[in-house]
């Protein structure tokens, strides 16, 4: 085991364990927005930089990437820690101005307005949706693309995905509503009249043999409920749940981690 110290607390975690995973065990609060656990950590919003002392050396890294080591102190509170924090909540203030998840963490944290001009792009490239679709759902349905002021999430060459399934996954763990690529698949599969419309647990290689009886309205679906209740998740994450080695996802909006 590992012993390390965070603000106050001794904390003792096992070897592989991330400070914000120590952070959390102890009820340290930490914001998160591009975490959810069961995803390999991508570090994208930088939020949960805490202040690291290993080995007499001082440095900002992001909580969430930096695996635990015996002997470290962490501090989360910390003069650069906090500006830097606030800076970043003004950024995301003004890229995602008109959503409501943005404006309330920000506000949680002490932030309720920014001096950067505002946006109204509802998408924080946090990858979520991305790492979910590869790494979960093993599709890859969608990516990055573009770099720079130019980067975005969407299909390849912008076209309609022919192996969206629908699953849900990339909606599910979005934590703005900006991915809506459930609901557009969903659209298309109700146009294609010529071919049996396949449940979309069938598609996803949970049922051997199912055809949709709803037109793929998912949410009024009673057999779409009944798998809901029967893994305790969203249904697209069930199938996560039953590949062998796949990661069990539990859902992050910035509070949940903390």
């Amino acid at each position: 085991m590992l012993r390390l110290h965070i603000n106050d607390h001794e904390v003792t975690v096992a070897p592989g364990a991330t400070v914000l995973e120590a952070a959390q065990s102890v009820g340290v609060r930490i914001p998160t927005l591009c975490h959810v656990k069961g995803i390999e950590p991508y570090g994208a919003c930088r939020l949960c930089t805490v202040e690291i002392t290993d080995s007499g050396r001082t440095s900002l890294q992001a909580s969430c990437c930096c695996p635990a080591r015996d002997g470290m102190v962490v501090r989360t509170d910390t003069p650069a820690v906090v500006k830097g924090r606030k800076v970043l909540l003004q950024l995301l203030l003004a890229r995602c101005s008109q959503v409501p998840q943005i404006r309330a963490l920000a506000a949680q944290w002490g932030v309720k307005s920014t001096p950067f001009s505002p946006k109204n792009d509802g998408c924080v490239l946090c990858g979520l949706c991305t790492r979910a679709c590869a790494g979960v759902m093993g599709v890859e349905a969608i990516a990055f693309s573009g770099r720079g002021t130019s980067r975005r999430v969407g299909t390849p060459f912008r076209a309609a995905s022919d192996v969206c399934v629908a699953c849900g996954a990339c909606t599910y763990v979005c934590p703005t509503g900006h991915i809506q690529m459930e609901a557009q698949t969903a659209a298309r599969l109700r146009k294609n009249v010529a071919a049996e419309k396949k449940c979309r647990y069938m598609l996803m290689g949970m049922v051997s043999s199912k055809l949709c009886p709803n037109n793929y309205n998912c949410r009024s679906c009673t057999f779409d409920q009944t798998m809901e209740f029967r893994f305790g998740t969203h249904p697209s994450l069930a199938m996560g749940a039953m590949r062998p080695g796949a990661p069990v996802l539990t859902r992050s909006n910035g509070k949940d981690d903390q």
